[in-house]
């Protein structure tokens, strides 16, 4: 019961949108993949699968698609096998726990869920454009959460591109470079057996470049849609004696000194521990050191 009621405060409870985008991404997996296993041990059957490439997953052949217009949304929820879903979860927690700890809750949903329609919106468009899809066009369809895990990592590298992650047998490594790396793969992919996934990973990676550097500029796409994403506020008794954990930035600190030393507060406290002065200064010092390497 403890381990039940640990797991449901991390993913209703806990503030992050992270452990709820993960959960519902592995609900909906089990929940296929059990009814697909007892499908075959009763039937032999495998209509479940049928099921979501026709009527869940994203196809690009436009008649089918005008009739399953849910499917650019359904889509980014799907996975087809366990390495699939594993792997995307596994990105998906690294780099939203970064993107959310610098922004928010609903601009992390929001770059998901705009990521993935991005990503299949690109997909869609390339099939029926490139010469060397047309055929395909006509059958194919997409799942997974790959799109929408592409557009937070190229976000967050694009928000901070000298926040530095620790890769085994590799070591400490900017993420500039990982979200280079992954990018130059997708591309090179394209002319393989799954090129409408990495089509996809494309479009998710354009919008999310685009979506912070239009937020650096003053631009928040997300906040016509703040109300929807906000996560509803929660009533919290505070005993007087409970106050925030003082933290001293000295304006004569080098900006890399300042953001380091917030980081270091966040990894001690977590985010939610700074005060709006050191969300804003954090925020806004990422930002000068973005542009000051224009």
């Amino acid at each position: 019961m403890n381990v039940l009621n640990e797991l449901k405060f991390k993913i209703f409870a806990s503030g992050s949108r992270v452990n709820l985008l993960i959960a519902i991404n592995v609900a909906i997996f089990l929940f296929f993949s059990l009814l697909s296993v007892f499908e075959y041990l009763f039937t032999k059957q495998s209509n479940i699968n049928n099921f979501v490439f026709n009527f869940l997953a994203v196809p690009t052949f436009l008649p089918k698609l005008l009739y399953r217009f849910w499917t650019p949304f359904t889509y980014m929820f799907l996975h087809d096998g366990f390495f699939h879903i594993l792997f995307n979860m596994l990105w998906l927690f690294w780099m939203g726990k970064i993107l959310e700890g610098f922004l928010n809750s609903k601009k992390l949903t929001f770059v998901y869920l705009a990521g993935g329609l991005s990503g299949a919106f690109f997909y869609i468009l390339c099939y029926n454009i490139i010469p060397a899809y047309a055929d395909a066009s006509l059958s194919s369809a997409a799942v997974g959460a790959s799109a929408s895990v592409t557009a937070i990592l190229v976000a967050t590298a694009t928000l901070v591109p000298n926040y530095t992650i620790h890769l085994m047998f590799i070591g400490a490594v900017r993420l500039v470079w990982i979200a280079i790396v992954y990018i130059i793969i997708d591309i090179l992919s394209l002319a393989g057996s799954n090129a409408g996934g990495y089509l996809s990973h494309l479009g998710g990676a354009i919008f999310g470049f685009l979506f912070i550097k239009a937020l650096q500029s003053g631009n928040d796409w997300c906040k016509p849609f703040e109300n929807v994403f906000e996560p509803k506020a929660k009533l919290k008794v505070v005993s007087k004696q409970e106050h925030k954990v003082s933290f001293n930035i000295r304006t004569d600190m080098p900006n890399q000194e300042i953001i380091d030393a917030i980081l270091d507060k966040i990894s001690k406290n977590g985010y939610d521990n700074l005060t709006a002065k050191e969300k804003e200064t954090l925020f806004k010092l990422s930002t000068n050191n973005e542009e000051k390497r224009k």
